[in-house]
Formats: structure tokens, sequence, C-alpha cells
């Protein structure tokens, strides 16, 4: 039988605290959200005695999350404590990645033309120089203005209009920005029959879904531009974007186009610590009752709960990349 084991650390002003205590630990990541979040709750009173962590834990206060079975840890989440807040006699230690640096004020600015890439890497210059951008998705504009914003309205508004997939990673202090589907993590393998708890996947197959997805832009002299791509007859997507460059409409259209239109899964998976598995991974799928299916999905969200019960990773999966 696997013994569970978790290790938490927070450091505060250059002075790391371990802590002894959880009740549970959730952590939740997806490339569809800005943010990797994660909450850690603590009993209020261990023996009778009322839990103070004010001293060596509060808001700013960096945080690692490790976890696995007998003493093989990985790394389920880097980030910063956002706040604490006591409810039902716990106390809950909410966390967020390093888009929680990234909620500052930004200088207003006009920039005209530019880029998503060039627009990232100014947020980087002011917020934090010591992060690397990986973009491979660079979606031109011909202006773009930003006004009394912070950086984290920035970030959600490109990723709104241009349907990247925007996050960070924190532990290498790199901001991601991918096109959808395309950054490439690990791989692990899933069994129906063998190491999988619980299912609520469904199908989905791209032949008997059509989609029409059209970007509306206005550009910089007032003229709407537009670009269609998909199939009539089906469900209809607009998406009204700024003044996007012109080449670039059917770029973020056909981003759009594979999110709704490719073959997917739709539901997730409930497995265990092991295989360890991160969004961005390819989740090779076996069904010995529905070998049709089978196949490597992306997985797009990891939704990682421990608590006395046990643990449980809840896999959320997307569009099938190969056979």
């Amino acid at each position: 039988m696997y013994n569970i084991i978790w290790d938490i650390k927070f450091k505060t002003a250059g002075v790391t605290y371990s802590l002894q205590t959880v009740a549970s630990i959730d952590v939740d990541c997806s490339v569809d959200n800005l943010a990797d979040t994660a909450t850690i709750t603590l009993p209020e009173a261990v023996m009778n005695q009322v839990l103070n962590i004010g001293n060596e834990v509060k808001r700013g206060s960096e945080v690692i999350i490790k976890s696995g079975y007998d003493y093989k840890l990985e790394t389920e989440f880097v980030g910063f404590v956002q706040d604490i807040v006591t409810n039902d006699s716990s106390l809950k230690i909410l966390c967020e990645d390093a888009l929680f640096l990234f909620r500052k004020g930004v200088k207003n600015v006009e920039l005209k033309p530019t880029s998503l890439a060039k627009i990232a890497q100014t947020l980087i210059d002011q917020i934090d120089p010591t992060f690397k951008l990986v973009c491979d998705y660079d979606i031109a504009y011909e202006k773009f203005v930003i006004h009394q914003a912070t950086g984290y309205d920035v970030l959600k508004k490109l990723a709104e209009e241009t349907k990247a997939n925007i996050y960070f990673n924190t532990n290498k202090k790199e901001l991601h920005v991918h096109a959808p589907y395309l950054e490439k993590g690990g791989e692990v393998i899933y069994s129906m029959q063998v190491n999988i708890e619980k299912s609520s996947l469904e199908y989905k197959k791209a032949i008997d879904r059509k989609v029409e997805v059209t970007v509306e832009s206005t550009n910089v002299k007032g003229k709407v531009e537009s670009f269609t791509a998909g199939t009539t007859g089906g469900e209809k997507i607009t998406l009204k974007v700024g003044s996007v460059s012109a080449k670039d409409l059917s770029t973020i259209a056909n981003a759009e186009l594979l999110r709704h239109s490719a073959d997917m899964y739709e539901g997730s998976i409930d497995t265990w610590l092991v295989p360890f598995v991160q969004p961005t991974y390819s989740a090779k799928i076996k069904d010995e009752d529905y070998p049709e299916k089978d196949g490597k999905y992306y997985v797009t969200g990891v939704t990682t709960a421990i608590n006395e019960s046990g643990a449980k990773r809840t896999v959320k999966l997307g569009v099938k990349l190969s056979v």
C-alpha cells in the first residue's frame, strides 16, 4: 500500500518555513486559465491549541507544494500566498502562481504598430525583468492601448482576443504564449481498465461537429475587416477583436475553430497521483471496450486533491493529437 507524502514550504524575507499540519491540499492547473491556483486547508486548532502562522506565512510569501507516494515527490505548485482566510473552523491559505506578481498597475501607453509578443515583453520589462518570454504565437496589432490597467488586465485581454494559451511557469520564471495545443510537455499512459478510477469522457468526432468561426476587427482607419473559417450549417461563433492585422485574423479564427471542431474528448478522468501529469502533456488513452477511441489526447487541465481520504487527480482532456 502506498503512503501519501506531502511537503509544503513557505519563504518570507529569505526565511523558510515548513508546514507540519495539513487537512487538505487542492491544486488547479490549466492552459485555459491565466493562473494556476492552490488552496491549503489547515485545521484551526491542533491538540486544542490554535494555529498561528501569521509570522511565518503572509501575503506575498513564496510557496512550493510537493507530493507523492513513499517519498517520491513531484512539484505540484510554485507560487505566492494571495490571502489567508478563516472559514468553518479551518484556515485556508489561498495561493496563485506568478500571475500574482503581474496584478500590478502598468503605464498608460499606445503601442502602434505592435504584436502580442512585444506587448507581453512590455509587461515583463515593467513588472519583473527576470522573467523570460516564451512565445511561438505572435499576432500583429496595428494599435494596442493600455489605459489604467494591471498586467493581469492586459494578459486577460490578449488571451481573449488572440485565443492564445497564456500561462506562467513560475518555477522557471517564464511567461508562455502559445497557439492552442502546440506546447508539448511530457507523456502519460492511461487505461480505462487499469489506472482510471472514474471517467466522465464523451467522445466527439470532428465530422459530426459543424462550426463556423468569424473574427471581426476594426482597423486604425475605422474599417471593419473579417475572416471566416469552418463549415456552414452548424454552430456560429463570432469574435470581435481590437485592431489586429488583417493577415492574422485567419490565425485567430483557425485557432478558435480547432478548439471546437477537432476529434476530442469532452470531460475528464479521475486517477491517482501516479503517473504525474500536467497541462500540455499528451495522454495516451487505451480502452479495450472501444479501441476506436484509443489515441493521444492533449491534457488541458489537471486538478489535484489530497486529504485524509487519499489523493486524486482529475485530468481534463482536449483534442486528439494522434492515434
